[in-house]
């Protein structure tokens, strides 16, 4: 779950005095602990009675996870402070195109470069050593890598098979260029890659690593210590941090990947269509881009046949910028660190010691499991991203659509499917490789389904439950609830289901 946007009050909005709003529809919150035995109740929320008494009203726990389990026991607007001033035009509220020197032009500009400036500051990044190309999102940002990254004969390409298709995607320009492409399998039964796996596939060759943080799947964090590594076996280092970002700590001083690509609404939830790729700029220099654009080009002739880039991070920004967006990002990164990341962080991972837990805890009336989960079983090493199937009383999968079925009557959004991460849901679901080239695999079938009945799997992925900024002990209560009431000694019926078209 996300909040509202709360980003009404920013420099750019045509309504805005360049401070956020005292009231309205959009409000900002954050979250706060209190000590064990603080009895003061929930808020009253302005505007909104019934919401006032959703807020005020207690969960009671089990004893023993109230004793783990900080309360979120207080939601209180946050603390009134301006946000940044814009430049004189900006106050003007009228903003154009970056590319030019007029003064909408500049207000735009300015608020651009400020959002760079927030988003370095928020990973602990010099301006000297990186830099951030504003892309639609992490997706774009892989794009750009995979498309200008000098792929040769000679030169590989390893991923984890924990990675997600934006990823995978990059190995089909490096098999372009006649680069060669390894993976290296996640374990059971934590699916993680193995750094013996690791060592081994960076003894070899030269060229690029790109894994993530934090698996999209699983949950699973794999080492950032992998980083250092690779740069000392002569590997450039994309690390996908969409996942990994919004709940914990990237310190760009501490590890220093060449390429990272960024989600923002993953982060705060706003805005939509913006995202980045922080890049080393000694990486970004290697990077050949096999086209040019409109805001990319510092010299261009159309009969003399050339042109040249510029020379900084724009030559990577196609056309003209999200400008009305972007300044978004300022507001909400300041957003996020007035919270603080350590304290979302320590939430989150106690939100997923519970959840985990209180699955494991779901049997039917026999005593079988009813919820098997794939990746860690603890918190231990894993983000708040948890994968699982619901079990029958005969102890097989319930098919991922009658749970999205049933969570969605119920207003409990989850994910299901197989989360564009292919390599980790191979690894769940014990896939043979060699089952996996089969030829006829590589025709086109009419939907998913078809290639499901090719691999004899009983379904089409997992659930996905994920936990974030405002989560709380609530979202966890319903979830399991449901789970418990809907499914144990029980087999769901499953008429009527869409077909799965793709994955």
């Amino acid at each position: 779950m996300v909040p509202c946007s709360p980003f009404s009050g920013i420099p750019n909005h045509p309504e805005s005095d360049g401070r956020v709003p005292r009231s309205g529809v959009h409000h900002e919150y954050f979250i706060r602990f209190l000590p064990r035995g603080d009895a003061r109740r929930g808020p009253r929320v302005r505007g909104d009675p019934a919401a006032g008494r959703a807020a005020r009203r207690r969960v009671r726990l089990p004893r023993r996870a109230r004793a783990r389990l900080p309360r979120l026991h207080r939601v209180r607007p946050a603390r009134r402070r301006a946000a940044p001033r814009a430049p004189r035009a900006a106050r003007g509220r009228c903003f154009g195109n970056p590319h030019s020197e007029n003064p909408t032009s500049s207000a735009s500009t300015a608020l651009v470069e400020r959002a760079r400036a927030a988003v370095l500051a928020h990973f602990n990044a010099s301006p000297d050593e990186y830099a951030v190309v504003f892309t639609p999102n992490a997706t774009g940002a892989c794009r750009l890598v995979g498309e200008a990254y000098p792929f040769r004969r000679g030169s590989r390409l390893v991923l984890t098979a924990d990675n997600h298709n934006s990823v995978n995607g990059i190995r089909e320009y490096a098999r372009a260029r006649g680069a060669r492409v390894a993976y290296l399998p996640v374990r059971p039964p934590e699916l993680r890659v193995g750094d013996d796996d690791m060592r081994a596939a960076l003894s070899r060759g030269r060229g690029l690593l790109a894994y993530p943080a934090q698996s999209n799947f699983t949950g699973v964090q794999h080492p950032l210590g992998w980083i250092g590594l690779a740069h000392e076996r002569g590997y450039d280092v994309l690390l996908d941090a969409a996942a990994f970002a919004p709940a914990n700590r990237l310190d760009l001083s501490a590890v220093r990947p060449d390429f990272v690509p960024v989600s923002w609404y993953k982060v705060f939830g706003y805005p939509t269509g913006v995202g980045c790729l922080l890049a080393r700029r000694s990486a970004l220099r290697r990077l050949r881009r096999p086209w040019f654009a409109g805001g990319t080009i510092q010299a261009v002739s159309a009969l003399g046949g050339w042109h040249v880039l510029a020379s900084d991070e724009t030559a990577f920004e196609d056309g003209t910028l999200n400008f009305l967006a972007i300044p978004d990002v300022t507001f909400g990164v300041e957003w996020v660190d007035g919270i603080g990341l350590d304290l979302i962080h320590r939430r989150v991972s106690r939100l997923t010691a519970w959840t985990l837990e209180r699955l494991r805890s779901l049997r039917h009336g026999d005593g079988t499991p009813m919820i098997r989960v794939y990746g860690p079983s603890t918190a231990e090493g894993r983000g708040g991203t948890i994968a699982f199937n619901v079990l029958d009383p005969r102890g097989e999968v319930v098919d991922e659509r009658v749970v999205a079925r049933d969570t969605s009557a119920a207003g409990i959004s989850i994910r299901t499917g197989c989360f564009c991460n292919p390599g980790a849901g191979e690894g769940a679901f014990r896939i043979e490789r060699r089952t996996l080239r089969s030829r006829a695999l590589r025709r086109p079938m009419r939907d998913l389904d078809a290639y499901l009945g090719v691999l004899g799997l009983p379904s089409g992925g997992a659930v996905r439950a994920s936990f974030g900024l405002v989560s709380n002990e609530a979202d966890v209560d319903r979830l399991i609830a449901l789970l418990a009431d809907t499914y144990r000694d029980r087999t769901p019926r499953e008429q009527a289901l869409h077909p799965r078209e793709r994955c």
